[in-house]
C-alpha cells in the first residue's frame, strides 16, 4: 500500500511540474495523462491487481515457475545479473518475457525468503543435512 501511495504522489508531483512549465490546456492534459499513468502503475505494479501480476513463484531447479493472477503459469529463465540483499531480491527475467520481479522480505515467510535468497545467489536450493547421532 505504501508503494502505491508513493507512485501516486510522485506522479502527482510530476503532473504539477508539467502544469507549471506548460501553461494552458496542453499542460493540464499532459498532467492528467501523467496522473492516469500513475493510477495504472499503482494498480498493476504496487497493488498487484492486473491479470499479468505475479502471484506465485516456484523454484524448479535452475528455472523459475511463475504463476500470474490470470491463472497462467510458465517457466521463466532468470538473468545472471540479480540483486540479493538483506531485505529485497530482484529477479530479472529473460524469457519468455522481459520484466523484473521484486520480492521483499515481508512478502513471504522468513525461511522461504532465505531460501529464495540462496537460490538467487547460487542457482540451487540448499540440501538439508541430517545430523547423525553417536
Amino acid at each position: 500500500m505504501l508503494l502505491a501511495a508513493a507512485i501516486l504522489v510522485l506522479h502527482l508531483l510530476a503532473a504539477a511540474c508539467v502544469a507549471a512549465v506548460m501553461p494552458g490546456p496542453a499542460g493540464w492534459v499532459l498532467g492528467a495523462l501523467l496522473m492516469a499513468l500513475g493510477v495504472v502503475l499503482a494498480w498493476s505494479r504496487a497493488l498487484l491487481r492486473s491479470a499479468s501480476s505475479v502471484r506465485a513463484l516456484e523454484i524448479a531447479g535452475p528455472q523459475l515457475e511463475i504463476q500470474l493472477a490470470s491463472g497462467e503459469s510458465f517457466a521463466a529463465e532468470v538473468a545472471e545479473r540479480r540483486y540479493v540483499g538483506r531485505f529485497v531480491v530482484t529477479l530479472p527475467l529473460r524469457r519468455p518475457m522481459r520484466r523484473t520481479i521484486l520480492v521483499t522480505r515481508d512478502m513471504v515467510h522468513g525461511d522461504l525468503f532465505r531460501r529464495l535468497r540462496i537460490w538467487a545467489v547460487w542457482g540451487r536450493l540448499p540440501v538439508a543435512v541430517k545430523q547423525l547421532s553417536p
